[in-house]
């Protein structure tokens, strides 16, 4: 068994890539090479039961891969398959099988790949096609393992060694009836990763209640037994230090941590700590403390990039999550990741999946610019599955995260680096952030309200856009161009029709702007009437309270447009407007997207409405922002709809 280092080189998978039109999950073949290569690297000929060898045979023979390109005509079908099969295998245990079979089927899968496209194109690596410049970064991936049983664990460490992760951490503060010699000698003994032992205290916000000298002797019985890391607590790591000193195994790193659960400390305070727990003679760093703002995790990256030691510096909770993200391109040692099904074992862990299918992580370098949503909440929104993977099609090398943002001017004023290239914008935050930008474009100034910022490369200033007006408005009138069959570009559906939104905020403002600039009459209908006024004065519109919108009677073929979040999840139950006055409608959009089904929608298509979904919009104002983003003149428009249609 082998210790992974942060210097260590890693072994990259090449993956196999083809033109977007061409339908090739590439993810299935990355995973199944992926499998081979850490099978074959980290298991003995001896994990291999001879009852499984028939199997293995089997699904390793050229007549059976074959076969199953007979029933699959699709590549992209065979793949997958292919990498289900593998990943069955090795619950079985049948590691060298899996190592096989995916060696031969990929084999037989490039030579059919080549006899359908021919020489069209050629089979490079991930890399090859737009990623040439970014080295995958040595930040490790962790898998915490939380279970009551040891057999639980083990089945959770072969989980995690076939989803991608790079080590795994036993929490044996988790296990109930432990027994220290039979359990960690199981556990140990059968990982097939690298694996940090951590047996937590309760003052240390873990789950042991006993004795410190029983839990610490504990640990360095798990050096003994070749654990490969062991998390050490500093307030007790100087007494642990100490009994081991001349009978540490060279193999075993020991981790000092240090936890706080309640703040992040100032900058200068991190330092100091940073100092206290290398003095200890820590083989690496661990620092883990509290978010109550966004801006706090700013903090823990400026120490990461500063430290000279190997460091794992991470914020807790939802406002953190950006540090775990991010770690690897602000140079962190590992990050931790929750398996599927599997409990956190500290507030705001990520799932690994999204980790690596999501975000990407592996591509993370310190040229990787950074972009994100501003909103609260943002929790919903998927955004990220879109930018990212949109960003690696075309090989632009960037990562798109969630920023949960309670004050927008305190949070451009601290992530002010030309790191953090620009950002979308959601509610609440659609108008104070226009605020706060250098720059407007005509659009956004006119509208009052932005939902995109860019940080120009040349000076570094802010510059808001507003494509929430276009996604929308192109949105409607794309589907009332097929419900009165008008045909061509001339004039637009919305020209001399009412147009009601429901809502004055940043994307009501930018509802009501696009639909005047078509030729529409607008009507404003709001909670607070007020607001409702003020925005109806701007457009040269009508006021109305949300209530009296019920008994309202609008002429035929009318639009209404919910520029709210009543509706989004998690209350999937909240509708604006009641069915029946949903009834006088000829066209009804929600800008809700999550769900793509909104209860309003439902309702209204129930009674006859033409329903514009928020997906639309949601694609339409990405198309530009992703354009902003990547300074590109166009968006690859049918890969990103791919995306939503397969992902989303």
């Amino acid at each position: 068994m082998k210790t992974l280092t942060s210097t260590e080189e890693r072994v990259y998978v090449k993956d196999l890539r083809v033109p977007n039109d061409w339908m090739l999950p590439t993810n299935a073949i990355q995973e199944s090479e992926w499998l081979r290569l850490t099978l074959h690297k980290w298991l003995d000929d001896e994990y291999c039961p001879e009852a499984a060898n028939e199997e293995i045979s089997k699904r390793a023979s050229k007549s059976y891969h074959e076969s199953l390109m007979e029933k699959h005509s699709d590549i992209g079908e065979i793949l997958l398959k292919m990498a289900n099969d593998l990943q069955s295998l090795s619950f079985k245990e049948s590691f060298h099988g899996a190592f096989s079979a995916a060696n031969a089927a990929i084999h037989l899968i490039t030579e059919r790949i080549h006899s359908q496209i021919g020489s069209k194109i050629q089979l490079v690596s991930d890399y090859e096609l737009g990623m040439s410049n970014v080295e995958q970064n040595a930040t490790l991936l962790c898998a915490p393992l939380v279970a009551p049983t040891v057999e639980e664990m083990l089945l959770q460490m072969n989980k995690a060694n076939v989803s991608g992760a790079d080590l795994v951490e036993i929490r044996l503060d988790t296990l109930s009836n432990f027994m220290p010699h039979e359990d960690l000698k199981l556990l140990l003994g059968n990982r097939p990763l690298p694996a940090i032992v951590t047996y937590r205290p309760k003052w240390e916000g873990g789950q042991y209640e006993g004795d410190d000298h029983y839990r610490l002797d504990t640990l360095f019985m798990a050096m003994e037994l070749g654990a490969d890391y062991i998390d050490v607590e500093l307030q007790v790591v100087n007494d642990f230090m100490s009994s081991i000193t001349r009978k540490k195994p060279s193999k075993s790193k020991v981790i000092v941590s240090s936890h706080n659960y309640q703040i992040t400390p100032s900058v200068e305070e991190l330092g100091d700590l940073v100092a206290r727990i290398q003095a200890t003679g820590a083989d690496i760093v661990k620092i883990s403390t509290m978010a109550q703002n966004i801006t706090d995790v700013a903090r823990m990256f400026h120490v990461l990039v500063h430290c000279q030691v190997p460091i794992i510096g991470l914020l807790m909770g939802e406002k953190g999550a950006i540090s775990r993200l991010l770690c690897p391109r602000f140079g962190g040692y590992l990050t931790y990741a929750t398996l599927e099904g599997v409990i956190k074992s500290a507030p705001g862990q990520p799932k690994l999946k999204d980790m690596l299918s999501i975000y990407n992580i592996r591509q993370l370098g310190r040229d990787t610019k950074i972009y994100g949503l501003i909103g609260n909440p943002v929790g919903h929104s998927k955004a990220p599955i879109l930018h990212n993977e949109t960003f690696k099609s075309v090989g632009f090398n960037a990562i798109f995260v969630l920023l949960l943002v309670d004050d927008v001017r305190e949070f451009l004023d601290v992530y002010s680096s030309p790191d953090f290239a620009g950002f979308s914008v959601t509610i609440p935050h659609k108008e104070e952030a226009l605020r706060h930008c250098d720059e407007l474009d005509p659009i956004a100034k006119s509208i009052g309200a932005i939902n995109t910022i860019i940080r120009r490369p040349s000076d570094g200033k802010l510059v808001g856009y507003n494509t929430d007006c276009l996604g929308a408005i192109s949105a409607i009138e794309h589907e009332m161009r097929g419900l009165f069959s008008l045909k061509g570009e001339a004039e637009s559906p919305l020209a001399g029709r009412l147009f009601v939104v429901i809502g004055a905020g940043g994307a009501g403002k930018a509802f009501a702007y696009g639909a005047k600039e078509k030729g529409a009459r607008i009507i404003i209908a709001n909670r607070s009437y007020d607001r409702a006024k003020i925005l109806a004065g701007l457009v040269g519109g009508q006021a109305m309270s949300l209530s009296d919108l019920e008994n309202f009677r609008p002429e035929e073929e009318s639009i209404l447009a919910n520029s709210t979040s009543v509706g989004m999840y998690p209350d999937i139950d909240g509708t604006p407007i009641s069915k029946e006055a949903l009834r006088r409608y000829a066209v009804v959009f929600d800008a809700v997207y999550t769900p793509k089904d909104t209860r309003l929608l439902r309702e209204a298509e129930e009674v006859g409405a033409v329903v514009v979904s928020g997906v639309e919009m949601f694609l339409r104002q990405a198309f530009r922002q992703f354009e902003l983003f990547t300074d590109s003149p166009k968006a690859p428009v049918q890969v990103m709809r791919k995306i939503v249609q397969e992902r989303i």
